[in-house]
């Protein structure tokens, strides 16, 4: 299989790629990244391209199955608006590419409590994704929504405390529902879905990891 990915240098896209050049079922795996990186692989192909020109770069976007794990903070982003160029706009570029070059499974991180009809910014931006990403009719559609997760050597002060306290109340029996998620189980939870068949709705529940797949009837 041919693996396409977007986010791929953010805590989960690397661990998904490590991942797949190590999975034996994948003989190709291509990301789509701003700036090259410092990875060299047979089985690896990297695009640097400009997101703001999908038309300079949609052409690439083949193969058997498109992973979206792409995201930024508000903080890091500066504002909402650009917060959504990131979480959205490029995003649904990446899918709609994948669409228009005919691949049938799409793999989504969302967010736990991602909702469209949300009065919280990030949580009605990312049901937002999810409900325009559905709209596209994929063959096969997985969408995970993780709660808090656990970036190896995070340095965002606020995701370090929340973990702490998340795990302290996990001990005594609370929060079970957000317990912080390690990015390599999330990421080999995503290869797993990549390689399972389904057909019309299912839902699956790994951990604090929710995720549903559709098979359209286009």
């Amino acid at each position: 299989m041919k693996a396409l990915i977007i986010g791929a240098t953010g805590a989960t896209g690397k661990d998904l790629v490590n991942q797949l050049l190590n999975d034996k079922d994948f003989e190709e795996v291509a990301i789509f990244v701003r700036k090259t990186i410092d990875i060299q692989h047979e089985k690896l192909k990297i695009h640097v391209v400009n997101f703001e020109k999908p038309e300079e770069w949609k052409n690439h976007v083949k193969g058997d199955v498109a992973f979206s794990c792409l995201g930024t903070t508000l903080k890091d982003a500066g504002s909402k608006d650009a917060q959504r160029k990131v979480d959205f706009d490029y995003q649904y570029e990446f899918a709609k590419a994948a669409k228009e070059n005919q691949v049938e499974d799409y793999i989504l991180v969302s967010a736990y409590g991602a909702n469209p009809k949300s009065k919280i910014f990030y949580s009605k931006m990312k049901g937002e994704l999810e409900e325009a990403v559905k709209l596209l009719h994929f063959n096969k559609i997985t969408i995970f929504k993780p709660g808090m997760l656990e970036r190896k050597d995070s340095h965002r002060t606020g995701e370090v405390l929340g973990s702490r306290i998340i795990k302290f109340a996990n001990k005594i029996g609370l929060l079970e529902s957000q317990k912080p998620l390690p990015t390599d189980i999330l990421a080999k939870a995503m290869i797993k879905s990549s390689k399972i068949k389904s057909n019309g709705y299912s839902s699956i529940k790994l951990g604090n990891i929710f995720c549903f797949a559709e098979k359209s009837n286009d």
